[in-house]
């Protein structure tokens, strides 16, 4: 079976579980290509512990869940030193990132000393316990999430944070219809903890490696340089896009084209990914919130701004 069979394989294998939401978890399918980070922001009970779930088991994959509240501690996470009586020696006790998978949920309802353990994992793949170095499972990947309407308790996330996370999705209510067919499967007795796996993590691996060779023409670079550049220059936002929001750009990218089908990039699989891959790290002015701007509409004027090329 070659990379594209695959992944279209896998991406049934959720879609009959997670129902109706076929572009989320397209999204979802291409971080996890790009090596990226997921934060899923949206209201109560819409099925976001199921996505991080039912992904996990599709790849049979280790998956790890940690419930964030303002008392957990760093440890919890990246986990601690344990001295050890019969050896006299310190061991090292796993947290919940040494999984394959991580579901980080309701992740700003922790303090920033919390929130801030997750930093090294997402950015170099590893975390640093007592002075030692743990590198994490591969494939990697943090799903985390939390609700926007619920400020009572919660620390919102930094921009620095923030700017970890590859793409933020929001999954919103099911129609009627996939409503309807969520409620059968679920009197069906066709569960998410029921998933048959598909694939396996060398074989996830193995597609990351062949969507790093997705080309990617120098037009193109100089399009989405010329989109970041933009984020920068308008006078309505005072955090533009990164230098790491254009990595992030160029990596989910070449993810969406293969799973497209497709060996090389194109300006539509730019702007495929542009809204999810940059909105959440771009910050409004203040004189932009007075006169009640929307960042969306903002950057969807500065997509169309920018001059096509011609491959």
């Amino acid at each position: 079976m070659d990379g594209f069979d695959l992944l279209r394989k896998l991406q049934e294998n959720i879609n009959r579980v997670f129902v109706g939401k076929e572009e989320v978890v397209e999204n979802l399918l291409v971080c996890l290509l790009a090596g990226g980070h997921v934060l899923l922001e949206d209201v109560p009970g819409v099925g976001k512990t199921t996505l991080a779930g039912t992904l996990a088991r599709s790849m049979e994959c280790s998956f790890g869940r940690i419930q964030f509240t303002p008392d957990t501690l760093p440890g919890d996470v990246s986990g601690v030193s344990v001295y050890n009586g019969r050896t006299c020696e310190f061991e090292y006790r796993p947290g919940a990132v040494m999984s394959q998978i991580l579901l980080a949920d309701e992740i700003n309802r922790t303090a920033p000393k919390t929130q801030a353990s997750l930093l090294e994992a997402m950015a170099e793949g590893q975390v640093t316990v007592d002075g030692t170095v743990h590198r994490l499972p591969c494939p990697f990947m943090v799903i985390a999430t939390q609700n926007p309407v619920e400020f009572l308790g919660t620390y919102p996330l930094p921009e620095a944070q923030m700017d970890r996370f590859m793409m933020r999705l929001t999954i919103g209510y099911p129609g009627r219809e996939q409503e309807l067919r969520m409620a059968g499967q679920f009197l069906a007795g066709k569960t998410p903890d029921r998933v048959e796996p598909v694939c396996g993590a060398e074989e996830v691996l193995r597609l990351k490696e062949q969507v790093r060779g997705v080309a990617v023409g120098d037009s193109i670079l100089g399009y989405m340089e010329d989109l970041i550049a933009l984020t920068r220059e308008e006078p309505r936002f005072v955090l533009g896009a990164s230098p790491r929001a254009l990595l992030a750009l160029l990596q989910a990218s070449q993810a969406k084209a293969f799973l497209l089908g497709r060996d090389y990039v194109k300006p539509d699989d730019v702007k495929g990914v542009a809204m999810q891959v940059l909105l959440h790290r771009l910050t409004l002015s203040a004189e932009a919130r007075i006169q009640k701007a929307d960042g969306a509409a903002v950057l969807k004027s500065l997509i169309l701004k920018v001059k096509i090329p011609v491959l």
